[in-house]
């Protein structure tokens, strides 16, 4: 007798996502309490750090039978994983969180409308220019030009972090390459979080603040999407992510207090609407 496989997810697909962006920026906002205490670069440390362990103690890899091909695959990937990370946080760090997500939203949207040849598409990239256009360094007074910055270069890194994780996904299956790949950005990141001397300041509260960090941004919503993609067509998913740049700010607002501009708030829908309009145009012959 076979075994059953069919188990029903614990939540619908679509809230089981909608929940996954919620736990992302609340994790995001947990990580802006950290920062005056231990900074970003321990923060980020901590986070990764963790995460790296609770999947290693939950996916188990062999790393021993990874061949040599496998393992050029997930380090760039994992490169890429752990500097998109830790420059967001810098970023975070500098300006409020809505910004710096839909700042950092700018590397997918890219990826996804320069693989495509069709003229209209590149509405959605003039959409998105707007967007930083509006939260520029010259014309938004008081926002940090270095936040600003690594905000894109964070995105820059997302984008990398696609392309990389596209060609891990080929070779390694996809709990195996997450674990690695965080593996290989601990290995990287975390020794800039002890040179940093952050760590020297935790304390039992924090190291659980830290823990809560790692579940709420990666172990929980990672669990939650890979549930949902096998129920969710891949532009309903792209649909839904990009809600994140909005949902960010709104976590902002409630949780860090973090009160934006409407010239502000103009940016962050314009690049809403950029990544919304490059979701509902993608070509679906895979989901049909």
């Amino acid at each position: 007798m076979e075994p059953n496989t069919t188990r029903k997810p614990i939540l619908a697909p679509i809230p089981a996502v909608i929940l996954a962006i919620i736990s992302v920026q609340g994790g995001a906002a947990i990580a802006k309490g950290l920062f005056p205490v231990i900074g970003p670069a321990s923060t980020a440390s901590l986070r990764i750090g963790i995460s790296a362990l609770i999947l290693l103690a939950v996916n188990r890899p062999n790393l021993r039978i990874l061949t040599g091909k496998q393992w050029k695959a997930v380090i760039p990937y994992g490169l890429m994983l752990g500097a998109m990370n830790f420059v967001f946080y810098l970023a975070a760090e500098r300006i409020p969180l809505g910004l710096a997500v839909a700042l950092e939203f700018v590397g997918p949207l890219l990826v996804a409308v320069l693989g495509s040849k069709r003229k209209t598409d590149y509405l959605w990239v003039v959409l998105a220019a707007g967007g930083i256009a509006l939260i520029a360094p010259w014309t938004a007074k008081g926002l940090d030009p270095m936040g600003v910055g690594l905000a894109l270069l964070a995105g820059a890194f997302w984008a990398g972090y696609i392309i990389m994780g596209s060609a891990v996904s080929k070779v390694i299956s996809g709990g195996t390459a997450v674990t690695v790949g965080m593996l290989v950005a601990s290995i990287i990141i975390v020794p800039f979080g002890v040179a940093s001397g952050g760590f020297e300041k935790l304390t039992l509260g924090l190291s659980l603040s830290g823990i809560a960090l790692a579940l709420l941004s990666s172990a929980i919503p990672f669990s939650l999407e890979m549930s949902a993609l096998h129920k969710l067509p891949k532009k309903t998913f792209g649909i839904l992510m990009s809600l994140e740049p909005a949902a960010a700010a709104i976590c902002g607002l409630i949780f860090i207090h973090e009160v934006l501009s409407l010239k502000e708030w103009i940016a962050v829908m314009l690049i809403v609407l950029a990544s919304l309009g490059a979701a509902l145009t993608a070509k679906t012959q895979k989901d049909q």
